[in-house]
C-alpha cells in the first residue's frame, strides 16, 4: 500500500495539504484537510514533498516585481450555489476486503452525518435493528460540517436497520420549527442496488437526503369573516402541501404529564379525552408524511386507554397491523402501528 496512517498527502485538484486519516480499501483513503473529513481515491492524492520543494525553489528564484492595481485580482465572490441551503445527508462509506476467491466485497459501512446548509443543529441519533434499538448518539453539528456517527458491519443490513434522527437549531429561531424528525428504513435488495449503482458511477460513498430546509413553525391562520376571505387565505400546490404541515413524529407519548402541567386538576374522562385528541393527531400527521410506523406510547395502568388505542386502529383503513407486545424500552406499554405502504 502506498499510503499509511497519518501520512502528509496533497489534494492534487485543490493543492491542499492534509493527512491520511484511514485506508478504506486498496484504492480509497479517508483523509482530513482543515478539519473536514472525507474520502478520496489513491490517484486524487500524492505526497506533498516534491510540491514543497519546487514551491521553495520558486519562491527563491522569483524576484520582486512591480504590481500595478490594474494587476490586483478582484475579490472573489460566493456563488449562488455555495450561499444556498444544500440540505442535510446521511452518508454511508463502504470499507472493502477481499473474500477467499479474492473478489472485493463490502466488509462495513462508515455512517457520516453531513450538513450542507449554512445552519447548525443539535440533533439525537437513534439506530435500530428490527425496530430495537441499538445504538444512539446526541451531539451538535456546525453548517457546512459532517460528524461521524459509527460503523454498522455489512452483514448487518440483514436486520432491516433504521436511522431516525431528532433535529433542532443551535440558534434558536421563533419562526423555525421546535424540532424535526427524520428516518431512514433500510431493506438489503435497496442496499445492494445503491453499492451496484454507487460502482458504476464511481462514486465514494451512498448518501441518502435527510431534509432540505429546517421546517418553519405552522402558524394556524384564523379564517376572515369577509367578502374576500377565498383571496386572503393561503392556497398551496397539492404536491407541496406536506412542507407546510407540523413536522411528524415516530414515536408519541401519550403520558398525561407530557402532554400538560395542569393534569392533576382534570377529571378521568377529561385526561382520557385528551391523550385520544393527542393520539388522533400525531396518527393524522403520520399518514400525511406517509409514515410507515408509529409507536404509541400508552403506559400499562388500568389498560383503558390502550384498548381506546385498539379500539379506535382495529377502524381505520391505513393500519396494515398493530402489536403490544414487550419493547426492551418501554415493556408492554407501548402499541407499535404499521400503515399500508
Amino acid at each position: 500500500m502506498k499510503y499509511q496512517p497519518n501520512d502528509d498527502i496533497i489534494i492534487l485538484h485543490t493543492k491542499e495539504e492534509g493527512k491520511v486519516i484511514e485506508i478504506i480499501n486498496n484504492k480509497m483513503l479517508l483523509v482530513e484537510v482543515r478539519g473536514v473529513r472525507f474520502p478520496v481515491y489513491n490517484d486524487q492524492v500524492d505526497f506533498p514533498y516534491f510540491s514543497r520543494f519546487t514551491k521553495k525553489n520558486n519562491e527563491r528564484s522569483s524576484t520582486p516585481q512591480k504590481k500595478y492595481v490594474d494587476d490586483v485580482p478582484k475579490e472573489r465572490t460566493i456563488s449562488q450555489t455555495q450561499k444556498r441551503e444544500q440540505g442535510v445527508l446521511l452518508s454511508l462509506i463502504p470499507k472493502f476486503t477481499l473474500d477467499d476467491f479474492n473478489d472485493e466485497v463490502v466488509e462495513l459501512f462508515k455512517l457520516y452525518l453531513i450538513n450542507n446548509n449554512l445552519v447548525g443543529y443539535q440533533f439525537k441519533y437513534t439506530q435500530a435493528f428490527f425496530g430495537e434499538d441499538d445504538f444512539e448518539l446526541k451531539g451538535e453539528i456546525l453548517m457546512r460540517k459532517d460528524f461521524y456517527l459509527h460503523d454498522i458491519k455489512f452483514s448487518d443490513f440483514n436486520d432491516n436497520p433504521s436511522f431516525v434522527f431528532n433535529f433542532s437549531l443551535i440558534t434558536a429561531d421563533k419562526t423555525k420549527a421546535d424540532y424535526f424528525e427524520a428516518s431512514i428504513k433500510l431493506k438489503p435488495k435497496q442496499l445492494f442496488q445503491r453499492i451496484e449503482e454507487m460502482k458504476q458511477k464511481n462514486e465514494p460513498t451512498i448518501t441518502f437526503k435527510l431534509f432540505d430546509i429546517y421546517p418553519d413553525k405552522l402558524v394556524e391562520d384564523k379564517p376572515e369573516l369577509s367578502h374576500n376571505l377565498l383571496h386572503k387565505n393561503k392556497i398551496y400546490e397539492a404536491e407541496k402541501v406536506r412542507q407546510h404541515l407540523e413536522p411528524a413524529r415516530s414515536v408519541i407519548d401519550l403520558h398525561i404529564e407530557k402532554l400538560t402541567d395542569d393534569w392533576q386538576r382534570l377529571s378521568n374522562f377529561e385526561i382520557l379525552t385528551m391523550q385520544l385528541h393527542e393520539f388522533e393527531k400525531w396518527y393524522d400527521l403520520a399518514l400525511a408524511h406517509h409514515q410507515l410506523q408509529l409507536t404509541v406510547i400508552h403506559g400499562i395502568g388500568t389498560g383503558k386507554l390502550r384498548d381506546e388505542i385498539h379500539d379506535a386502529l382495529k377502524i381505520k383503513k391505513d393500519v396494515r397491523t398493530f402489536v403490544n407486545q414487550y419493547h426492551p424500552r418501554y415493556g408492554y406499554g407501548a402499541t407499535e402501528v404499521y400503515f399500508n405502504s
